[in-house]
């Protein structure tokens, strides 16, 4: 069985994989958040890429869907905009259809010429002046950080380094009031969170109200930088660029979810998924101790390994063949990231965990074209200082169990994953 290497349970993986190969593929759901939350998905996208890599759903709980599971295939789709839209109006970049009544535009849900527009109004934020600038502040936080955890103990890595971490650069990025950063975790969660019973929400109306208690704390922020002179902070970049001063609420609430979370959960579950892979990998993890210089290719070789959102999703504005199959106009194509980073004919030997691989930025966890992620510096960033602070600090991180995952097939994320320092 090739690659248990990145897998919990071979047993477990044995099984799924058994599973994966007996269903027929016209029952295939690789959407299911139950195969993320066991990590069990990756025999489904194995099979798919080799056997029908543009793949019909015609029922699950998010409605028929395609995925489109190779690496060239997703950037086919990523970069032709023309056809295959972002659009919330559509139902937005998840899987997972935006209702209509509670759509709410981002710039990372439109298509030009508007996402442009508004992108470039956060992009200074990104420049290399402005990282050089923050890159004080992360070592800072950083070993402050990392000085206060517990020695000789079990703690929770995800709350404790993860969440803190992320959570503190986001309210630097916001300027935002420091005693209340939490809410920004916490707003971020429900944002992609599923309702139900496996969720942080047992309804979709209790979901709509987090959301608004965070446009109406943020609407206050934004007033008070319209008052003051332009400065530094998204926020403020915002409020003072024609792009965006007038946003309608939904707009403004679209833009601010879009970049908590791309702030939040995907460095925040890079920064777990790079512990763990380290820790199932103990020969790459002596190599980084022996040589931190490797931590220039080890953080893009984490954010291929663990792909922190699963997917994005298009809407076709026509029937178009692709690949020999006929999308539908108003199809919904799903464009597995995931999968796209296993995938053996653009990535060699997908399923290891190398970290000094000749070309580590080869993978779509940052999306491509347009729509790609703009903090991608910035998450390096993040990432590689906070990796120089710990191996500075700690001879060795030790993963004591399996950590639990997320319930979602969009977040790809961890909710706890314990450790112990040796004092």
């Amino acid at each position: 069985m090739h690659g248990t290497v990145d897998h919990a349970g071979d047993r477990e993986q044995q099984d799924a994989r058994e599973r994966a190969y007996a269903l027929p593929l016209d029952q295939f759901d690789p959407g299911n958040p139950e195969l993320f939350r066991s990590d069990t998905f990756w025999p489904y996208f194995d099979r798919l890429r080799r056997e029908d890599p543009v793949h019909y759903c015609r029922d699950s709980m998010f409605g028929p869907y395609w995925s489109v599971t190779k690496y060239n295939d997703i950037m086919e789709i990523e970069t032709n905009h023309a056809v295959f839209s972002s659009a919330a109006t559509l139902g937005g970049i998840t899987i997972r259809d935006i209702p209509s009544d509670l759509r709410r535009e981002s710039f990372i849900a439109m298509d030009q010429p508007r996402h442009s527009a508004q992108r470039k109004t956060v992009a200074p934020m990104f420049t290399p002046t402005h990282l050089d600038q923050l890159a004080i502040n992360i070592r800072q936080r950083s070993a402050e950080c990392l000085d206060n955890l517990p020695k000789n103990e079990i703690f929770d890595w995800v709350d404790q380094v993860s969440i803190e971490l992320t959570t503190q650069m986001l309210a630097v990025l916001f300027d935002f009031p420091w005693e209340d950063r939490r809410k920004l975790t916490r707003w971020s969660d429900i944002a992609t969170t599923l309702p139900g019973p496996d969720g942080l929400v047992p309804t979709e109306e209790a979901r709509q109200a987090e959301l608004m208690e965070c446009a109406i704390y943020f609407t206050r922020l934004w007033n008070e930088r319209i008052k003051q002179p332009p400065k530094s902070d998204l926020l403020s970049m915002m409020a003072h660029s024609d792009a965006t001063r007038d946003m309608d609420p939904r707009n403004f609430l679209g833009n601010l979810v879009l970049l908590i979370v791309g702030g939040n959960d995907t460095t925040r579950n890079t920064l777990s998924g790079s512990l763990y892979a380290l820790s199932k990998n103990p020969g790459q993890y002596q190599r980084l101790r022996d040589n931190p210089a490797l931590i220039d290719s080890f953080v893009p070789e984490v954010i291929r390994w663990q792909t922190p959102l699963a997917h994005m999703r298009r809407t076709a504005l026509e029937d178009i063949k692709f690949r020999g199959k006929e999308f539908k106009k108003g199809d919904k194509i799903v464009m597995w990231y995931v999968s796209g980073n296993r995938d053996e004919e653009i990535i060699d030997r997908p399923y290891e965990f190398i970290i000094d691989r000749a070309r580590p930025r080869t993978h779509l966890s940052f999306g491509f074209g347009i729509h790609r992620c703009v903090g991608i510096r910035l998450a390096e960033l993040q990432l590689k200082i906070i990796w120089e602070e710990i191996l500075k600090r700690f001879d060795n991180i030790e993963v004591v169990g399996e950590p639990r995952r997320v319930y979602s097939s969009f977040v790809k994320g961890y909710e706890t994953l314990p450790v112990r320092i040796a004092g």
